[in-house]
């Protein structure tokens, strides 16, 4: 059956299941999953006790900054939404006019290095974790508006020095990579 001739309860069902994968998956997206308006999709949302992105973003988010070591949660730059320590975590950052140049609203560097390096010491399985040495890139252009996302992963220890590439994306495209050092 198709999604668009799905019964209401079928559709609730599916809702469900796709947000239990993937709960920051925005209204938009369902709706053009499911072929119903996004009114649609919020009603369900209403009906199922589901709240708005935002919320779910934050509600996964404050169970994560518990675990962190070497920071506290209000240093971490965007929404901590999934961390192993030592292994890998993930970040959300959204933009607007803010973040950018006023001339270009092209979002400046720091903002998307500040989420970069706070991630990558999140991941850190130490009380303190400072950046040694960093090589980055910035690969394209972010806007205001944009959400970046944000992926560390630690590939590799030594002693006391934990080697952790960071990727940013916005809608899969890697806007910034960097591999640290951190002791």
């Amino acid at each position: 059956m198709s999604k668009k001739g799905m019964s209401k309860k079928e559709r609730q069902t599916d809702l469900l299941d796709k947000l239990h994968a993937n709960p920051f998956v925005t209204d938009e997206e369902l709706s053009e999953a499911f072929s119903v308006s996004i009114q649609t999709i919020r009603l369900d949302r209403l009906e199922l006790g589901i709240p708005e992105l935002r919320e779910r973003i934050k509600n996964v988010a404050e169970n994560n900054y518990s675990k962190v070591k070497s920071l506290h949660g209000k240093e971490i730059v965007g929404e901590l939404i999934d961390l192993e320590l030592g292994k890998s975590g993930m970040s959300i950052l959204e933009t607007d006019s803010s973040f950018a140049f006023e001339k270009t609203d092209v979002v400046k560097g720091h903002h998307i290095f500040a989420q970069a390096e706070s991630i990558a010491i999140a991941v850190i399985d130490a009380n303190v974790a400072l950046i040694g040495v960093a090589n980055i890139k910035y690969k394209n252009p972010v806007f205001a508006g944009d959400k970046l996302i944000a992926k560390a992963e630690v590939t590799r220890t030594r002693g006391n020095k934990y080697f952790v590439w960071v990727f940013i994306k916005v809608k899969q495209l890697e806007v910034f990579r960097g591999r640290r050092i951190n002791v």
